[in-house]
């Protein structure tokens, strides 16, 4: 068998980019672009930033703030609660690093004030309907498996609403023996 796609070349860690190899079908994970939020000999979570919902933060969520903002689903886990990722830093009283610059949580009373306040920009905030998780061991059988390449998390990229391709624009961050997978379709029969 002829193989099309590069190999992966590192491993999965808090603060890196999951990018799904390009034919994975999974509806939640078709062509994601994940942040993985934690990983340990425990598990894995992470937030799959570019599946993006048709319903508005104030749909979802009612009493909060005027945003302009697009929420994605996170993942297929906990789907009836909102998460958020921020650049906020510690001005979000108990967030938590992620990545560099990029902070997940905190307290949400704090975080709806200075949305109020008109403190925060579309591009400070992303919020997420669920997220995405492994149990101990399953994501490093899928990285033998080849279904994920891992990214190093760009914050402009991450906290980008506006682009409606973050799969794309991570493998092309990549170099270019992994933005050669882009054009790729969705179905390798029709290669």
């Amino acid at each position: 068998m002829i193989k099309i796609t590069p190999e992966n070349t590192e491993n999965p860690s808090r603060g890196k980019i999951l990018l799904s190899e390009p034919f994975l079908t999974d509806p939640y994970f078709k062509r994601a672009a994940i942040l993985l939020c934690e990983h340990n000999d425990e598990g894995s979570f992470g937030f799959v930033l570019n599946n993006y919902l048709d319903m508005s933060l104030g749909q979802i969520m009612k009493g909060l703030p005027e945003l302009t903002t697009r929420v994605s689903l996170g993942g297929p886990v906990n789907s009836s609660n909102l998460y958020y990722l921020h650049t906020l830093g510690s001005s979000i009283i108990d967030s938590k690093e992620i990545a560099n610059g990029i902070y997940l949580g905190g307290d949400f009373e704090h975080l709806k004030e200075e949305i109020s306040k008109g403190n925060v920009g579309h591009n400070q905030v992303k919020f997420f309907v669920g997220y995405s998780g492994w149990s101990a061991n399953q994501l490093e059988e899928e990285m033998a498996q080849n279904s994920w390449y891992v990214a190093e998390a760009k914050p402009e990229i991450v906290m980008n609403i506006k682009s409606d391709n973050l799969w794309a624009e991570f493998l092309e961050s990549m170099g270019s023996k992994y933005s050669k997978m882009i054009g790729l379709p969705t179905d390798p029969n029709l290669n």
